[in-house]
């Protein structure tokens, strides 16, 4: 999933649950959960573009969701703490995170290998335009749910 459906994610998290005890550990998880849904992301065929190319959608990616995250916050949950949306983002989007330095500086060494072997587990890539509309509808529903609980 994109860095930006794994923002949105975490901030519906943080706006639901109040206890970081209880949000960390969802939040996490909730990143693996969401990567287990087909989808498209910015390292969909990585191999077949320039590392420039590649930092910069990843950077454009990780800009768009904190911007659509605090629109988020601000529309349908005005009452979150904006610190804490923050956090929650960074601990829904933690394990790509402790990947960037294998991925982009290629630091291929423990722990940052065994992370992104664990992602790979977890990730279920499609291509475009099914991954995208994948991946919309299931942030979609997050947001929904977070709306109705």
């Amino acid at each position: 999933m994109t860095a930006t459906g794994h923002a949105i994610i975490g901030t519906v998290i943080a706006a639901k649950v109040g206890n970081p005890v209880i949000a960390v550990p969802v939040a996490v998880a909730s990143h693996f959960l969401a990567d287990a849904v087909p989808h498209w992301d910015t390292g969909y065929h990585r191999k077949t573009k320039s590392k420039e190319k590649f930092l910069i959608e990843s950077v454009f990616d990780v800009l768009l969701g904190f911007s659509l995250s605090y629109m988020a916050i601000r529309l349908f949950f005005p009452s979150t703490n904006l610190t804490y949306a923050f956090f929650m983002i960074i601990m829904a989007q933690l394990p790509d995170w402790l990947t960037a330095p294998y991925l982009f500086l290629d630091v291929k060494i423990v722990p940052f290998c065994w992370f992104y072997r664990l992602q790979k587990m977890f990730d279920t890539r499609l291509g475009l335009p099914w991954g995208v509309v994948n991946q919309a509808a299931a942030v979609l529903a997050v947001i929904a749910l977070g709306k109705v609980i």
